[in-house]
């Protein structure tokens, strides 16, 4: 066996599969954009399938990202557009048949995009019209997409990018309880396969379904404090047709929380944990935001 086999992780999806986000579903006057920059630290233990001599592998990751969102009007309802890049920087350590190992990774990792719409609730509205209409129960539908446009090398196990799609569906609803809130989302992961993996072998996975649930307090426009709840389901992966040991029964539980700094500018600041992980990786997520919205 060789240190390769220690990188035997599913990285390049991690932040995405393991994603809570309270107010996904919230809304913005017709016209609002927002320039967004995010730092992300992944920590913790990195759970592979047992019957691998390799144990005691840990990780920190570091993810720079540059976003941009923009709402608009669609068929009369709000609708809104994002596009990520994250900059990624890992580092993992672990002891492979008893003798330690460590390899860092680095470098843009895959584009990310997604799109929502409104359903019932939130009509598109002018920033006048928008201020004086109080909020209202609502739901919407959203695609989010991670294209294959990081760096990837196939003779690599891991990498920063998964030369690979994943689109997830979802819809979500939401409901104002005077200065209170509740979330509800669902939506599952779909992945294309990965056709040149580790030297020329195809790795599949199986959709993974995630479930969200959030609560949380509105102190002042644009002041905010949520808890969270995640649920993921599936996922197993198999290269060459033959099933990993890996099919994910995980969740987390996290915190965020948002304010303004300046005019036009608010900070967001996340934190997430495993509770119950048996596949994947046990990590602690922090994420620190900060964003920049303005009107056309």
């Amino acid at each position: 066996m060789s240190r390769a086999l220690l990188l035997c992780i599913l990285f390049p999806g991690l932040a995405a599969a393991q994603e809570l986000e309270p107010r996904a579903y919230s809304n913005a006057p017709v016209g609002t954009n927002f320039a967004i920059a995010a730092y992300t630290h992944l920590s913790g233990q990195v759970l592979l399938d047992p019957a691998l001599p390799v144990a005691g592998v840990h990780s920190s990751i570091d993810v720079y990202s540059l976003a941009f969102a923009r709402f608009f009007g669609l068929f009369g309802h709000t609708a809104n557009f994002l596009v990520a890049a994250p900059f990624i920087e890992a580092d993992l350590r672990g002891n492979v048949l008893d003798a330690p190992a460590e390899v860092h990774r680095g470098g843009w990792g895959d584009l990310r995009l997604r799109g929502a719409i409104n359903l019932f609730g939130h009509p598109a509205l002018a920033p006048a019209q928008f201020a004086a209409r109080p909020d209202a129960p609502a739901g919407g539908v959203s695609l989010s997409v991670i294209a294959p446009t990081g760096q990837y090398e196939s003779s690599r196990f891991i990498n920063v990018g998964s030369n690979r799609w994943a689109f997830k569906p979802e819809a979500g609803l939401s409901w104002p309880l005077g200065d209170w809130f509740a979330e509800l989302a669902a939506g599952v992961w779909f992945f294309t396969d990965n056709q040149d993996y580790a030297g020329g072998h195809r790795r599949s996975q199986e959709p993974l379904v995630v479930y969200q649930l959030h609560g949380g307090y509105n102190f002042r426009p644009g002041m905010w404090l949520a808890v969270d709840y995640g649920r993921y389901n599936g996922g197993r992966t198999a290269v060459d047709g033959i099933d990993n040991d890996d099919a994910q029964r995980n969740s987390r539980i996290g915190a965020a929380f948002a304010m303004p700094v300046a005019s036009g500018w608010s900070a967001k600041l996340a934190w997430s944990k495993g509770t119950i992980v048996r596949a994947g990786g046990d990590y602690r997520i922090v994420t620190l935001a900060l964003q920049y919205h303005f009107f056309d």
